[in-house]
């Protein structure tokens, strides 16, 4: 009987090794399930990106539209007869960023040096 009860107790460690630890363990297949989950994530994006890419190619294909929307933004083109207004904005320069003041009187050194260029 001893030896039945041993028996049972190692084939118990056993299926719990195999459980835990082996292949097809409960860590293993937690990993591929993470993995699925990130493999039809990317498959959905690419699947959007393929549709879109589809429907732009169409739009190339039978409709004008598209091409002059391109040449348009890609190309800077207009057609003849347009008129092209550019609208620049000029730089912001806030209060609490205000340009440095010019100096309009040259410090001494400067000056003395400044004033003997001057007399030949």
């Amino acid at each position: 009987m001893r030896s039945f009860i041993a028996i049972l107790f190692v084939l118990l460690l056993w299926l719990q090794y195999r459980l835990w630890q082996g292949a097809g363990s409960i860590a293993e297949v937690s990993n591929l399930q993470a993995e699925v989950a990130a493999q039809q994530k990317k498959l959905q994006s690419l699947t959007t990106r393929n549709q879109i890419l589809e429907a732009e190619v169409l739009d190339l294909k039978h409709g004008l539209e598209a091409l002059e929307e391109r040449a348009r933004l890609e190309l800077g083109m207009i057609r003849e007869g347009e008129v092209f207004y550019q609208i620049v904005e000029p730089s912001s320069v806030t209060k609490s960023d205000p340009l440095p003041p010019i100096p309009s009187v040259l410090p001494a050194k400067a000056a003395a040096k400044h004033k003997n260029k001057r007399r030949p």
